[in-house]
């Protein structure tokens, strides 16, 4: 006989497309192609690869379950060292040769080929596939967040599949399955007939054919193709059983709206499991099992059809299922009586389930941070892309939602609501306790830029940051503390740097609160006020090295410098800082940009009494085992703290920061204790960055407001300067409200405070105020009006000496001073001072320079100052 040739079959990615014949339709994916050409030498015929490109899980068949005398067993009724005499064996012989025959006569008609030989043995068979599946993230109350994945498809062992909705799939695809050996020679010679008569190309498949199309990827619907598809599925059917081939297929079919395999199915249209066991909750009934099954023939509308997805063509669809429930009676899947009680459920109407769908939510934002976790635990980016991983995230949804609400301009309810587009805001959650990253707020667009750990989607990598200001002097403060420095020492306002500029404290006066005295500044008191020149002193004086340590120890890992280098503080020290020049001490009060999630995990270490916990947004991965398909740990959290500040020093810094809410008007619901710290960052005439952070016992909170994209000048509604302890402190006090009123929190205190520290620190650069003297005024008022003593009640008259001077506050114990208000600087109360300091918007609240006591503040010289420069809070 003449030689036949089949050439070789070029190769693409495997498919996913419908199993059923027709014209392909939307939302299948390329398959690659396959050609069988003209020539070749007997035996020549290329063996057939299917390979496979994308995320995907194993789907191993276990060994035969059939015995002895079963269709389609391997070995069954053979003699030892004879023929298989018996009658399956002689079936399937009769079945190989007119495979066979009808392969020689189709490549006759067709082809024009002299001969053909019988090459049943020369088409190799392709290992099963290994399915495409998303990962699926969830939060910690196991609700999905988001399908991570080329496809939506979730693999589910064989033996685990609701025996109803496999015999559902054979009623509508191939009712009997059970009964052939693979192969519809109907289907080969009608291809074949209508491909030499010029009709249309058909498929007419068995479910082993349409699998061994898959498994073979076979893309091309011709003769050709189902030649080669019938020889495949007959070696199918010899090495696998039904059961392990309707596991295999039902794992693969494509049923519309981005769902791959029945069980993506079954959770899309149902919200149902197929692995659930009939007749227990949440099972997959006949009937949803009907309409799963007769979607497969075609999932998605074509410009002829459109197809037979419920939610799209519900009458071609019900027609569909009414002819897959006669099946399953007719077969014997079913009984009579639930047959006529049959009505069509009601499908759940949804959007298409791509895999990579979080719905355009903020939460999206997270997916990043997941990812780059997975990394950093070793779930390297093949694995990630395998699929099949069950990530459960730290998120927790109530925080998760106050955090959105609180920091979103699309909430009518947070501070941002109505401010221009140009503003932006990031509100963060942590735990401080174990670092678990519980709400979490970039933005509004998750694949937009990430304002929270400034992420880039493709490289995982940071690519931003902002400058803290006054919030970076919680690490300053830290490593004073360490350093022995008292809240008590005293610090000279009026010194100059060495280049003899001014340190700006944003137009705020020291004076004014400081004893009338800017050399007599108290450290909590500039804590409190945020003023500049004590943390720039104490950089210079214990070296600007143990601040960045601080900072880095908290859990600030990166810093940018002035030029936009950005610097890893963990891979770098002392020494590097110094030699490259990378910073200054302005880093005391925040010059140098940080990222603020990083940021954020710094804060909850204060919060969390000087323990760093590093912060994260996994709790545990898991992958199901597709043998046995139970789940596997493959990564988990480390919640484990290593305390970096001592608490006592902690205690004291929490004290101060206690005063800050108390003095911003930032009291937390139900009188539970807050912490805080404001920071501004000047930008052109205004201010360019804005902070607030601190939080509670049980939950860090860090918000930031800023420019979306670019920098702005920010204003409040009123037109004025937007400060920290503006829109930010609301923007944190509404979080942290509606945490604990979402969780119903008890009430938690922070540590009582342990004064630490020497009041009399050489580091510190300031005086001691002069300690006033009682005055002898020589005797007592008589009557009211004899004696020494009987200015005082009046006013101290026109007194220009000691009754009249600043200390006394214009003469006499009464504030007034007669026709004298006040010598030095003002006298009065003048508690004032601080203009822009601390208010809600920009200083009225707590300061404004309304100078009760009279006079005028004291006045410094105007010295030069560099810009940008933090905005004193």
């Amino acid at each position: 006989m003449g030689s036949a040739s089949v050439g070789s079959a070029s190769v693409g990615s495997a498919s996913v497309g419908s199993a059923s014949p027709g014209p392909a339709v939307p939302g299948r994916a390329s398959v690659g192609s396959a050609r069988v050409g003209a020539r070749a030498s007997v035996g020549a015929a290329a063996p057939v690869r299917g390979t496979g490109t994308v995320a995907r899980a194993a789907v191993r068949p276990g060994p035969s379950v059939l015995g002895p005398d079963d269709e389609g067993s391997i070995g069954g009724g053979r003699s030892v060292g004879g023929k298989d005499k018996s009658k399956a064996a002689k079936r399937r012989r009769r079945t190989n040769i007119l495979t066979a025959a009808a392969a020689v006569l189709v490549i006759l008609l067709g082809a024009g080929v002299v001969g053909g030989t019988y090459f049943f043995d020369d088409v190799d068979l392709p290992s099963p596939v290994t399915e495409d599946q998303s990962n699926v993230i969830l939060d910690t109350k196991g609700s999905v967040l988001a399908k991570l994945g080329d496809q939506n498809r979730t693999v589910v062992p064989e033996a685990q599949i609701n025996k109803v909705v496999e015999h559902a799939v054979a009623a509508a695809e191939d009712k009997n399955f059970y009964k052939h050996h693979g192969i519809d020679m109907k289907g080969i010679v009608r291809a074949a007939w209508n491909n030499f008569t010029g009709g249309d190309q058909q498929g007419a498949s068995t479910i082993t054919q349409q699998y061994a199309r898959h498994a073979a990827d076979l893309k091309e619907i011709s003769y050709n193709r189902k030649i080669r598809e019938a020889v495949i599925a007959r070696k199918m059917e010899s090495k696998y059983n039904k059961d392990q081939i309707m596991g295999m297929y039902l794992n693969y079919i494509y049923l519309g709206k981005g769902r791959y395999g029945i069980q993506a199915a079954a959770q899309g249209y149902f919200g149902k499991s197929v692995t659930t066991p009939a007749g227990q909750k949440n099972a997959v009934t006949p009937y949803e099992a009907a309409v799963l099954a007769s979607i497969i023939k075609q999932p998605e509308p074509t410009a002829t059809h459109k197809g037979y997805d419920p939610t799209i063509n519900p009458v071609d669809a019900k027609a569909r299922w009414e002819y897959t429930m006669k099946n399953m009676l007719e077969m014997g899947w079913i009984s009579q009586q639930v047959y006529d009680k049959r009505v069509y459920p009601q499908v759940k109407k949804s959007t298409n389930s791509s895999a990579k769908s979080t719905d355009g939510k903020p939460v999206g934002m997270i997916m990043r941070h997941v990812r780059a976790e997975l990394a950093e635990m070793g779930i390297s980016q093949q694995e990630f892309d395998k699929g099949g991983l069950t990530v459960t995230t730290t998120i927790d949804p109530a925080v998760q939602k106050a955090a959105e609400e609180a920091g979103s301009r699309k909430s009518e309810s947070s501070p941002m609501n109505g401010k221009p587009a140009s503003y932006q805001a990031a509100v963060i959650g942590i735990d401080p306790k174990t670092g678990r990253v519980l709400g979490y707020y970039g933005g509004d667009d998750p694949t937009g830029i990430d304002y929270g750990g400034y992420m880039r989607s493709d490289t995982l990598k940071i690519d931003g940051g902002q400058s803290p200001g006054s919030t970076f002097k919680i690490y300053t403060l830290a490593a004073a503390l360490k350093e022995d420095i008292s809240f008590k020492t005293r610090w000279d306002g009026t010194k100059l740097r060495r280049n003899g500029t001014k340190i700006s404290n944003a137009g705020a006066d020291p004076g004014a609160v400081c004893k009338g005295k800017i050399k007599f500044c108290d450290l909590e008191t500039a804590t409190v006020k945020s003023y500049n020149f004590p943390f720039y002193w104490i950089a210079d004086a214990i070296g600007r090295d143990k601040v960045i340590a601080a900072a880095r120890d908290a859990g600030v890992s990166h810093m940018f410098t002035d030029d936009g280098k950005l610097v890893d503080l963990t891979k770098t020290d002392k020494d590097v800082w110094e030699k490259k020049g990378y910073f200054d001490n302005e880093v005391a009060f925040g010059q140098y940009r940080v990222v603020p999630l990083e940021h954020a995990e710094g804060v909850a270490t204060i919060v969390g009494n000087g323990v760093h916990h590093d912060a994260h947004f996994i709790k545990s991965v898991s992958r199901v085992d597709p043998e046995t398909g139970r789940k596997k740990l493959v990564g988990k959290e480390n919640v484990a703290g290593k305390p970096v500040f001592n608490a006592e020093q902690m205690s004291n810094l929490q004290s101060v920061m206690k005063e800050i809410v108390e003095v911003d008007d930032r009291d937390l619901r139900g009188g539970q204790e807050g912490i805080a710290k404001s920071g501004t960052w000047e930008f052109k005439e205004g201010s360019g960055d804005t902070w607030f952070v601190g939080g509670m016992p049980q939950l860090a909170a860090t918000v930031w407001v800023g420019g979306a994209k670019n920098k702005v000048e920010l204003k409040e509604s009123n037109g004025r300067d937007m400060f920290g302890a503006g829109t930010p402190s609301k923007i944190w006090k509404k979080f942290l409200d509606a945490v604990i009123k979402a969780k119903d929190l008890e009430r938690e205190d922070f540590p009582e405070r342990v004064e630490t520290g020497n009041p009399d620190s050489p580091y510190a650069n300031g005086q001691a105020p002069p300690v006033e003297k009682p005055q002898d005024n020589g005797g007592d008022c008589v009557l009211g009006f004899i004696g020494p003593d009987c200015n005082q009640n009046n006013g101290g008259g026109n007194g220009n000496g000691d009754n009249g001077n600043g200390d006394n506050n214009g003469g006499g114990n009464n504030n007034g001073g007669g026709d004298n208000n006040g010598g030095d600087a003002g006298g009065g109360n003048n508690d004032g001072g601080g203009g822009n300091n601390d208010g809600d918007d920009g200083g009225d609240d707590n300061g404004g320079g309304d100078n009760d006591g009279g006079g005028t503040p004291e006045q410094l010289p105007t010295q030069p100052t560099l810009t940008p420069q933090d905005a004193g809070d």
